[in-house]
């Protein structure tokens, strides 16, 4: 009989020490490649997870669209195929229309009022919204503020983006206010665009400094101007019913581990930011960075009037004059 004891006393033993190890594996993807601002933050955020649960959960990590482009990795989560995604929020509205708002150009002052804004009770009251849709959100990160780009000429007023054939973000807000512009919107995912641009199928794009660079864009772009039309917030999403699931400690280590990411993503949008013209322009970019915003303000009038009139000009007003 001892032998038998003995084998039982170890598969037991085998077996509680199997349990304690269980690693529970989920996924993230974003976009952009590694070594990126959103890369940081994905990076970041596994990193902390797999500490902050002592390895019990373990998060894989996936970039440039390897999953598929910011809609169907967000719709991914949204139906629980994918647990977890790292995105802009050009998609977003398509999901949780509330978040419209943070679209709207000229909204925000800087990166400073912007961070105020997401990380206080506007934007923790928007990260709220997302629970009735699917998901739960946890915490805003950053993209950044966009400029245009384009191979065709030097923008320097409203007037020269007219006729100007754009990638846009499937996003309504960002289409309504290039209109505005004279541009003509070519809605398309991220991962398509590069080629699109080095084919000519459209001339240009707008996207944020580290966005530019991480994906190499002066190699099929010649000018950048630098309009800071619109803040482009990132968001951490998680399926919320694997969230659910979590204990309450569990909940709280997911919640602070993307603190930890949006610190060190916004980090680095601060780094490609201070460096990125520099960088572009020797990479051969003309870089137009002396602009009369005003000017661009003027020429979206009647496209802001109708967003006050979407949105609330109170609502706006909120979000313009937060301190």
């Amino acid at each position: 009989m001892r032998p038998t004891k003995l084998a039982l006393g170890l598969a037991l033993a085998l077996g509680i020490a199997g349990s304690a190890l269980a690693q529970t594996t989920m996924r993230i993807s974003i976009s952009t490649a590694q070594n990126s601002h959103q890369g940081v933050a994905i990076d970041t955020f596994a990193k902390e997870v797999e500490k902050r649960t002592g390895g019990r959960y373990k998060v894989q990590t996936f970039y440039n669209g390897a999953l598929g482009g910011e809609r169907e990795s967000i719709e991914a989560v949204q139906l629980g195929t994918q647990e977890l995604a790292f995105s802009s929020t050009g998609p977003v509205p398509n999901f949780v229309p509330e978040t419209k708002i943070l679209d709207v150009p000229f909204l925000f002052r800087d990166k400073a009022h912007a961070r105020a804004v997401l990380d206080g009770p506007i934007g923790q009251d928007l990260l709220a919204k997302f629970d009735a849709k699917g998901f739960k959100a946890l915490a805003w990160a950053e993209n950044g503020f966009r400029h245009m780009t384009n191979s065709k000429r030097d923008v320097k007023t409203p007037e020269d983006l007219k006729g100007l054939k754009m990638r846009t973000m499937e996003n309504p807000v960002h289409i309504a206010a290039y209109k505005g512009f004279g541009i003509i919107t070519t809605p398309m995912a991220f991962p398509e665009v590069f080629t699109a641009l080095q084919q000519g199928t459209v001339d240009g794009q707008e996207n944020p400094l580290p966005v530019i660079i991480s994906a190499k864009f002066d190699q099929v772009q010649k000018h950048l101007s630098l309009t800071g039309h619109v803040y482009s917030p990132c968001i951490f999403v998680m399926n919320k019913g694997v969230f659910d699931k979590l204990s309450a400690a569990d909940k709280q280590a997911f919640l602070d581990a993307a603190k930890e990411g949006t610190k060190a993503n916004r980090a680095r949008v601060d780094e490609d930011d201070a460096k990125g013209v520099a960088d572009l322009r020797a990479k051969g970019m003309t870089v137009i960075d002396d602009l009369d915003k005003a000017k661009f303000v003027a020429a979206l009038s009647n496209v802001n009037a109708q967003f006050e009139k979407d949105f609330g000009k109170a609502n706006l007003d909120k979000i313009r004059n937060y301190k």
